[in-house]
């Protein structure tokens, strides 16, 4: 089955040009899948295929992704039958929320009238940044516990207190992440630092999917878990943070892969979705701020943390709100924006 990926206009040659030459001065700080598109349309296609994948091209530069599809009889399935509708306001849990976009994402949930439970690995930031919330939001819609999220035991107990203060979680969101705030080449990185990457990204989110989703399939109401991307997702190179960009690149790896684990389940009331920030001016974006290329594109493309909340929040509410079961892959940086503002430049 040919699914057409998107609708928008092909880019021109001369703009693709320029896009290409921008990405190889400053491929590392930019967030995945923004920028370089795979434009798609409604036309018959002709088809090219290999060994693994197939996609169908025309002479307009359309490209179609070609999945395999599996037909199964229409059967009321048990999920199905006990589902609950899914009202706001909703209970949200995001984890790595004690400052940055994590932070700026629970106080937006907070203003549309949700219930967050925020954590951190440490416990004093934990302490401090509910006692900010609660001050602006009250006492009875926020809470917080230390997690580390590569420890299945810290994840587990986060499950239980979340639990034991909401009963159930609607919104998971996996935001925790880290670069050890080292950019250097890969050949000069230490273990702890290598280690300290790879066990927060890659197996912090594999414990959370895990625990989120087995908690979710014993909620009625069932629920929908983000995993937040970032440079390297799309597979293009993230020079100086080499390890980062490998292990956000498996993060759409393991979205996919859970997505159709589900589906072979036949799960329908739990979701894994892709949450895409673009450019968020944090501390581990501008760490690695030290050319003059790197400072004109955040200076250009980089939002602050409160404004790509004010984006996402009301798109991630509005897939429980709509009683959406589809996957969804939502960006606050589209390729079409980031052309639009880079070239706008005077």
């Amino acid at each position: 089955m040919a699914i057409p990926c998107a609708s928008l206009p092909f880019p021109s040659s001369s703009l693709l040009l320029k896009a290409s030459s921008f990405s190889s001065q400053f491929p590392p700080l930019l967030s995945p899948s923004h920028l370089f598109l795979t434009v798609c349309s409604r036309h018959t296609p002709a088809k090219s295929t290999n060994a693994r994948n197939s996609y169908y091209t025309n002479n307009t530069g359309i490209a179609y992704l070609n999945y395999p599809v599996v037909v199964k009889a229409q059967t009321s399935s048990s999920s199905a039958l006990s589902r609950e509708p899914m009202l706001p306001p909703f209970n949200v849990l995001i984890t790595g929320s004690t400052k940055g976009i994590g932070y700026a994402l629970a106080k937006e949930f907070l203003k549309a009238g949700d219930n967050v439970i925020i954590c951190s690995r440490s416990a004093e930031r934990v302490e401090s940044a509910v006692q900010s919330l609660r001050e602006e939001f009250g006492e009875q819609r926020v809470w917080g516990t230390k997690c580390d999220v590569k420890e299945g035991k810290d994840v587990k107990d986060l499950v239980a207190f979340a639990q034991e203060s909401l009963k159930y979680i609607d919104i998971w969101i996996n935001n925790a992440g880290s670069n050890a705030y080292s950019y250097k080449p890969l050949a000069e990185a230490s273990d702890e630092d290598l280690i300290e990457v790879v066990t927060t990204n890659t197996l912090g989110l594999m414990i959370c999917c895990r625990e989120a989703i087995k908690m979710m399939l014993n909620q009625p109401r069932g629920g929908h878990i983000f995993n937040i991307d970032g440079a390297g997702s799309d597979g293009r190179p993230t020079p100086r943070f080499a390890a980062y960009g490998a292990t956000k690149r498996s993060v759409v790896h393991l979205t996919k892969s859970l997505q159709a684990e589900l589906r072979m389940q036949d799960v329908q009331n739990v979701v894994v979705h892709n949450l895409s920030p673009g450019m968020v001016t944090t501390d581990l974006l501008m760490s690695g701020a030290t050319t003059k290329q790197a400072k004109f594109f955040i200076n250009v493309l980089a939002e602050p943390a409160e404004v790509v909340a004010e984006y996402l929040v009301p798109n991630i509410r509005s897939i429980p709100a709509n009683g959406s079961t589809k996957p969804t892959y939502i960006r606050f940086l589209t390729g079409v924006k980031a052309y639009s503002q880079i070239f706008s430049v005077k």
